[in-house]
């Protein structure tokens, strides 16, 4: 049975990964005992580290600076030992069979050229959670996105490429990219495309990792067959998870206190920030000079709206 890698980075959200944590352990017991889980716990305020420690002894949890997402996948990825790499949220809840079956899947001689996958995501409500099923970033997939042109025209390949709507959800197809809460890699192609990219603080840092993926000539899948539930938002405060109990502690994030109203306006400018800092490693060679201009003012443009809408979030929600 080949071994898996189970890598998690927490921040602040010890009660979510108790439920994470309890999902593998039924995992690991009834279904896929070859699974090994490192937990990167970066400074939590919570008691997240004495809970891993006391009601999972089995887990291998290391405490580290908060330097950014990519930077604790990074710490996790050199003491993975296993076969596989399954990179996943506290948030994110692999469901019966869904494990050994992205592992049989992969071990099949057919799919020897997948180099990652995912699998259907589904928000606590039920919905399918499309950060899961991206398409490649361009201005263009990104203007019909942020246009809201896809919802519109979801079935067109011309508008519905950020989110790849026109393709049949319910069937296995490849992919550009996915996230971070759940990706799962073949140890051998990770060592090929190396440690995740800490430019990214937070944001970007997956479409990153599955665009160096395609570049090497690798295949991403979606695998529908196999589920998964994401709470989405817990860590960084999306409305969706809102009334899901997180610390109140604040973070240190590279050296920088933050309370919580104040981080979450931080995210709002990382997840801008993550667009500019794509943009400029792979895409701002293939555009011309005023395209590049358009898109560097939009992220500018985008940033101050996220912001004002974040102060106004927090104050009506009594966040500090």
């Amino acid at each position: 049975m080949k071994k898996v890698s189970v890598l998690i980075s927490n921040t602040n959200t010890c009660d979510v990964m108790r439920l994470c944590l309890q999902n593998l352990k039924k995992i690991k017991k009834e279904e896929y005992p070859e699974l090994e889980v490192i937990v990167v716990d970066t400074s939590s305020r919570d008691d997240s580290v004495s809970m891993v420690e006391k009601e999972f002894s089995w887990v291998n949890v290391i405490v580290a600076p908060n330097n950014g997402l990519a930077a604790s996948l990074n710490i996790a990825l050199k003491l993975a030992t296993g076969d596989y790499i399954l990179y996943l949220g506290t948030d994110g809840f692999p469901k019966e069979g869904t494990i050994k079956g992205l592992v049989d899947y992969f071990e099949n001689i057919d799919n020897s050229k997948v180099g990652a996958a995912t699998v259907k995501l589904l928000t606590r409500d039920g919905r399918q959670d499309m950060d899961g099923h991206r398409g490649l970033i361009t201005p263009w997939t990104a203007f019909t996105h942020f246009t809201k042109l896809e919802l519109v025209f979801p079935k067109s390949k011309l508008f519905g490429g950020y989110f790849l709507t026109y393709k049949d959800l319910n069937k296995e197809h490849e992919i550009d990219a996915c996230i971070t809460h759940f990706l799962f890699v073949r140890r051998g192609v990770q060592d090929q495309v190396g440690s995740w990219d800490e430019d990214f603080v937070v944001y970007g840092e997956d479409i990153d990792m599955c665009y160096r993926i395609k570049e090497l000539g690798w295949k991403i899948m979606y695998l529908p067959q196999f589920l998964a539930e994401h709470w989405k938002g817990v860590s960084v405060g999306r409305k969706i998870t809102s009334d899901v109990k997180t610390s109140n502690a604040g973070i240190t994030l590279k050296g920088v206190d933050y309370t919580k109203g104040e981080l979450r306006v931080q995210m709002r400018i990382l997840s801008t920030g993550a667009m500019k800092i794509f943009y400029d490693k792979h895409l701002r060679k293939k555009y011309p000079f005023f395209i590049t201009c358009v898109v560097m003012f939009v992220i500018k443009f985008m940033t101050i709206l996220r912001i004002k809408a974040q102060e106004i979030t927090n104050k009506k929600m009594g966040i500090k």
